[in-house]
C-alpha cells in the first residue's frame, strides 16, 4: 500500500503505482452505459471530445468497449488509454486505430488537451484512503469545464459495481448498478464501494444509513417479488425517494438495477 506523499510522484514520472490489473471483457458495460446515457451530453456538447480510461489493466479490453460504445454517442469521439505500467501500453499499441490510443501514465493524465470523460475503475481501490483526495484533486484539475471524472469499483465480472462521479470541483454522485440476482440485499454490494467509502460502511456514517435504508426499503418491496426483481427494484427506489433520500435518476436507470444518490447524502464525516 502507498502513503500520500508518493502518490504525488517525481518530477517527470507517472503518479502512481502499479496495480494488479487484472481485467475482463464486458466488464465495464454497466458503467460505459451510463456514460452513453445520461452523461452522453457532456460528450456531445465537448469543443474536444476526448476521453481516457485510466488504469485499463493488463488487457485493453475495456478501453476498446469504451471506444466502441461512445462512437454510438459521437463518432468522432478519441479515447486514450493510459496506463502506467509500459509492458500493458506495448502489448496494446497493435490495437490503436483512428481516434483509440494508448499511452504511458497516471493520473497527471498525459494526454492533449483537457477530457471530458476519465475513467479510473478498480484503481484506487488499492491506494490508501488517505491518498484519494489528492488523487482525486489531481484529475480533477485535468478535466474540461463540462468534464466528469468517474472513480469506481467492481467485480470481477461486473456484475455489482459502484462509482463516485466528479466535476472539476466536487464530487456529485455516488451510483450503485446491479445485476438482477447477483444479490440478495442491495447492501451486498459494500464490498464494493470506492475506496473513499468502502471503509466508512459503519454505524455513523452516511454511507451506513444509506445502504441499510436501501435494504428496509428492498424488503418492504417484497410483496412486488412476484412481479420480477426488476419491479421490486424500482419500488424500493420510489420508496426511498418518498423517505426523502435525493435520488437523481429515474425509472429508466432503476430498471437497469441502478440507482444515484447525491453525494451529500453518502459523504464521509
Amino acid at each position: 500500500m502507498q502513503k500520500a506523499e508518493r502518490v504525488r510522484g517525481r518530477q517527470g514520472k507517472p503518479v502512481g503505482n502499479i496495480t494488479r490489473g487484472t481485467t475482463s471483457p464486458n466488464r465495464m458495460r454497466r458503467l460505459d452505459r451510463w456514460l452513453a446515457g445520461p452523461q452522453s451530453w457532456r460528450l456531445r456538447a465537448a469543443v474536444d471530445p476526448l476521453v481516457v480510461d485510466l488504469g485499463y489493466g493488463a488487457s485493453p479490453a475495456t478501453a476498446v468497449e469504451l471506444f466502441e460504445r461512445l462512437k454510438a454517442v459521437r463518432q468522432d469521439v478519441k479515447v486514450c488509454g493510459v496506463e502506467i505500467e509500459p509492458g500493458r501500453v506495448e502489448a496494446a499499441k497493435p490495437l490503436e486505430r483512428p481516434g483509440l490510443s494508448f499511452a504511458l501514465g497516471g493520473f497527471e493524465v498525459p494526454v492533449p488537451g483537457s477530457p471530458v470523460l476519465v475513467r479510473a475503475f478498480n484503481v484506487l481501490r488499492q491506494y490508501n484512503e488517505a491518498d484519494v483526495g489528492s488523487i482525486w484533486s489531481l484529475v480533477q484539475s485535468r478535466l474540461s469545464s463540462n468534464g466528469l471524472f468517474i472513480d469506481g469499483t467492481c467485480d470481477e465480472i461486473g456484475r455489482r459495481m459502484t462509482w463516485v462521479a466528479l466535476d472539476r470541483h466536487q464530487p456529485l454522485s455516488l451510483s450503485i448498478s446491479v445485476r438482477f440476482g447477483s444479490m440478495e440485499l442491495p447492501s451486498d454490494v459494500a464490498e464494493r464501494l470506492p475506496k473513499a467509502l468502502i471503509h466508512r460502511n459503519v454505524p455513523g456514517e452516511k454511507i451506513h444509513s444509506y445502504l441499510q435504508a436501501l435494504d428496509r426499503a428492498w424488503l418492504e418491496a417484497a410483496p412486488l417479488a412476484a412481479f420480477g426483481k426488476r419491479q421490486r427494484w424500482a419500488a424500493m427506489c420510489r420508496g426511498m425517494l418518498d423517505a426523502g433520500w435525493p435520488l437523481i435518476d429515474g425509472p429508466s436507470r432503476w430498471r437497469l438495477g441502478e440507482v444515484t444518490v447525491g453525494w451529500e447524502s453518502v459523504a464521509p464525516d
